[in-house]
């Protein structure tokens, strides 16, 4: 199958997630990037693109000339990677939008309740697919949690517990010099929500992929620890979901000790489940009065959907850029079944879309407002 042209906004040769994306796209060979405009910098994203071998007339300044470009060639872009702070999310993705040009964006959805509203038209109005990079998602064994929760393994669920603590914020690493601090902690860029935006949602994510459940309302304390610091940088989420089932979310990127520390557990009726992104091979089992199972990616007992999404023998860990390259995978199937006549809807399956950018965005809104009525319960 010939690979899909690929564009990128942003992800200059400085940018890790730039660099994660373009890995993932190339790990089963689906993409090849032949165009960028790789930096809010002119001069710096052609510097890009020139070390990562953009022919000169593909290697633009602005996102807005590669929209124009790209769309004007026999050969042009067939989709486009969007790895840029949040405020530049929807700009991008409507010029490429409004084209025809699939686009593949980085979390969270937008900035601002404003441009996601934007968003979701711009989505409905194009006829190219929209897809929300919520990479955790594409783990074997969060699949197989998934599909463990959907056959009623667990019962009638009761408990949801997900944290996702970091560390690199601890000291004012926005006053160091760090490009990543600067720009997280800048409302301007990065919206209303810090640590509850920028990881916060990835939990919440997690914990309604797996398990199916939809947020009903929340209850969140947010807080900035860092002196001088605009955003939050730890915050505390009490959730109720549709049906019943209660919830915790604790996401702080002032955590020393703490790596990359997203942590999954779901309560029912009839057992337990747990899952670490740090460990992501096992998946813990406990049936209600029984011992704790473990399962393994590829093991005996991995289901159907956990071995759809892993690519080498059991032992061989598989860790963030295959999970991530699932995610890439599963959209280049989407874009060919569209361009060979399939609706939008009923390509996507378990990618995650506008639709669960929407509930991210949510997701935020409700954190941020409660938090300012001191932890009032707000509505999601």
């Amino acid at each position: 199958m010939a690979r899909i042209r690929l564009g990128m906004v942003g992800g200059g040769t400085d940018a890790f997630i730039g660099g994660v994306h373009r890995i993932a796209s190339r790990i089963d060979d689906r993409f090849e990037l032949v165009a960028g405009a790789l930096s809010s910098n002119p001069e710096k994203a052609r510097k890009s693109g020139e070390a990562l071998g953009l022919a000169p007339d593909r290697n633009y300044g602005s996102f807005e000339e590669m929209a124009e470009g790209e769309a004007g060639r026999d050969d042009g872009i067939e989709a486009v990677s969007i790895v840029t702070p949040n405020h530049v999310h929807f700009p991008a993705a409507q010029a490429f939008l409004s084209r025809g040009i699939h686009v593949i964006c980085d979390k969270p959805l937008t900035a601002t309740g404003e441009d996601a509203a934007s968003m979701e038209a711009a989505v409905r109005d194009s006829s190219a697919l929209f897809i929300l990079t919520h990479n955790y998602t594409g783990y074997p064994m969060v699949r197989q949690a998934r599909q463990m929760v959907a056959a009623g393994d667990l019962g009638e669920l009761r408990v949801v517990q997900v944290e996702y603590p970091q560390d690199w914020m601890t000291d004012p690493v926005e006053t160091q010099g760090v490009k990543q601090a600067e720009w997280r902690t800048d409302p301007e860029r990065s919206g209303a929500g810090g640590a509850v935006g920028d990881i916060g949602t990835h939990a919440f994510n997690l914990a309604t992929f797996v398990t199916g459940l939809k947020g009903a309302s929340l209850a969140a304390d947010l807080h900035s620890f860092g002196p001088g610091r605009a955003l939050d940088d730890n915050a505390h989420v009490m959730l109720r979901f549709d049906g019943g089932a209660r919830g915790m979310l604790w996401c702080s990127q002032v955590a020393p000790g703490c790596e990359n520390g997203l942590r999954l557990r779901v309560f029912g009726a009839k057992g337990a489940l747990e899952w670490a992104q740090e460990n992501p091979n096992e998946l813990w089992f406990t049936p209600h009065g029984e011992a704790t199972r473990r399962i393994t990616r590829m093991g005996a007992a991995a289901s159907d959907a956990a071995n759809a999404v892993s690519r080498i023998p059991p032992g061989h860990p598989e860790g963030y850029l295959e999970a991530f390259a699932n995610i890439y995978t599963a959209a280049a199937d989407a874009i060919r079944a569209v361009q060979d006549g399939a609706s939008r809807d009923e390509v996507m399956g378990v990618l995650p879309g506008i639709g669960a950018g929407m509930e991210g965005m949510a997701f935020i809104r409700a954190c941020v407002a409660s938090s300012k009525d001191d932890a009032a319960w707000v509505t999601l």
